[in-house]
Formats: structure tokens, sequence, C-alpha cells
């Protein structure tokens, strides 16, 4: 037989099996007291990053739950102001359109009364002249029936005749 030294030498692969020569026991040893010692130490380690990693998450968690809902708080303001800005755009609307109409309204009415107004000073204007024509009328003809009633007329005729004339006038 062959010793598995033999095939190491020789440029194979060997296995040596002798627990004190490869110190095998030693290793096994130092490994089981650093897995031993180590646990508590990086497991520490470790959890503590695990629990941070978790407030961090639940943070992150809470700040997107606190973005969401300010997110939909806001969509919700932006849809009442764009109510409101629509109703108040329609309330203006409805307010000129108001406006318009009362102008045009007053402006109607404004017309009428100084078509009005123009009419009754025409016919005052209408009423005076013909007042004056009546008098200019009247003194023409008193003055023409005085002037040829001297010959036609005696004095007590006369007298009468203008007596009647002056107060036909005081009544006109």
């Amino acid at each position: 037989m062959v010793s598995p030294i033999l095939f190491a030498n020789q440029g194979g692969f060997g296995l040596n099996l002798n627990l004190f020569e490869t110190n095998l026991i030693n290793l096994v040893i130092v490994i089981g007291v650093l897995v031993w010692f180590l646990k508590g130490f990086l497991g520490g380690i470790l959890e503590r990053r695990r629990q941070a990693i978790l407030a961090e998450l639940g943070d992150a968690e809470q700040r997107l739950q606190a973005a969401t809902t300010a997110l939909a708080q806001a969509q919700q303001d932006l849809a009442a102001a764009q109510q409101k800005a629509d109703q108040i755009r329609l309330d203006g609307q409805a307010r000129a359109q108001a406006v318009r109409s009362d102008s045009e309204q007053r402006t109607i009415e404004e017309m009428a009364r100084m078509r009005e107004d123009a009419s009754a000073d025409l016919q005052a204007e209408a009423s005076r002249v013909t007042a004056l024509l009546r008098r200019e009328a009247a003194r023409q003809a008193i003055e023409k029936a005085l002037s040829t009633l001297p010959g036609k007329l005696d004095e007590a005729a006369q007298g009468r005749l203008i007596d009647q004339s002056i107060q036909t006038l005081g009544n006109s």
C-alpha cells in the first residue's frame, strides 16, 4: 500500500489522516472558540444593525404614509380650490352680465326720460309760441280795430270796446 504522503510528494493530491500532524484538533478548537466568542460579539453587532435598519425602514414607511396622506390632502385642497375658482369665475361672469343688463336698462330708461323731457320741452315751447302768437295777433287786431274804429264809433261805444278788449286780454 502506498502512503498518502507519497501521493502528495509525487504531485498528486493526498490526504493526511493523522490528527496530530495536521493540527486538525487545534483547528476545531480554535474555530469552535472563535464561533462561541464571536457569536455574541458579531451577533450583537449584526442584531444592532438589523434593529437600526428595521427602525429606519419603519421610519421611512411612516414618512411615506405621512407623505401619502399629505398628498391626498393637497389633492383634495387643490380640487376644492379649483371648484372655488370655477365658482368665483361663474359668479364674476354672472355679475358682469347683471351689471351689463342693468347698465343697458338704465341707458334705455335714461333715453326714454330724455325723450319725454324733450317732448315736454317741445310742447312747452309750442305752447309758449302759440300763446305769444295769439297775443301778437290779438294786439295787432286791437291796434287795427282801434285805428279804424275812431271814425266808425262814437266815444261811448269806443270806450266799451276798449274795456271789453282789456277784459279779454286779462282772462287769457
